[in-house]
């Protein structure tokens, strides 16, 4: 099974531009993202996908691989199908080009539920803990079947617990997918539908056209990059764990 991590790295991100050429222990992000993908050994090639000029030069100077975008797209996904559509692969990882602390432990469970013929498509979850912001609308659940699969992604809280004496939990979504190939192409294929553009969330273009999303549990905590203040913040983690 060909394994391909795909990073998809666009310069004017709408709330933070040019954030991946910011920098964290004198490294970019994008570059510790590559490096730390890499890093993993679990892949058969990483690839950044990008539309910048910028960005393309800083990953081919540290001797990645990289691909240029050729059309405008609306999402990471329609990005990363562009650019697999004419690669040999059966499953491609999503990694998050402003995630610079890439590990190793959920992106290796990812990669082994696709022993499973019939998952097409996978992701992350985490249990939200006591003090977590399990309300704050940015924050997207998801509530799943017995088999592990996604049953909804919501911005609401679900399950919203009206039996106060069930033993539940709320499993915040982790936005790194893994996906089959010819799952991914056909998503690109299909229309917004309705739950989508409702609550803003693509991955529901899968369930409204049901494929499934097998969602893996993971106690990692992502670090995304959206503002300066979260730099600010993984410039801190970073001396934290250099130290």
């Amino acid at each position: 099974m060909k394994t391909i991590a795909v990073i998809p790295a666009r310069y004017a991100a709408t709330r933070f531009p040019g954030k991946l050429m910011e920098t964290i222990g004198g490294k970019t992000i994008i570059r510790m993202v590559y490096e730390n993908a890499v890093a993993t050994g679990l892949f058969d090639q990483v690839l950044v996908v990008t539309d910048s000029e910028v960005i393309a030069e800083e990953i081919i100077s540290c001797g990645g691989s990289v691909k240029r975008s050729q059309r405008e797209h609306s999402s990471g996904s329609d990005r990363i199908a562009e650019a697999i559509e004419d690669l040999e692969v059966d499953v491609v990882v999503n990694i998050q080009g402003d995630e610079p602390f890439v590990r190793k432990e959920p992106l290796a469970a990812l990669v082994d539920c696709f022993k499973d013929e019939k998952v097409r498509v996978a992701s992350l979850m985490k249990k939200f803990s006591n003090g977590d912001d399990a309300g704050n609308p940015n924050q997207v659940k998801v509530v799943c079947n017995k088999l592990g699969d996604a049953l909804y992604f919501s911005r609401s809280l679900i399950p919203f617990k009206r039996n106060l004496l069930t033993e539940s939990f709320v499993f915040r979504h982790i936005g790194v997918y893994a996906y089959r190939k010819q799952a991914l192409l056909e998503f690109t294929s299909w229309p917004a539908g309705i739950l989508e553009q409702t609550e803003m969330l693509e991955q529901l273009r899968y369930l409204e056209n049901n494929v499934s999303i097998r969602m893996i549990e993971t106690s990692s905590s992502s670090l995304g990059i959206d503002t300066p203040e979260d730099l600010e913040q993984a410039r801190e983690y970073f001396r934290t764990i250099s130290s």
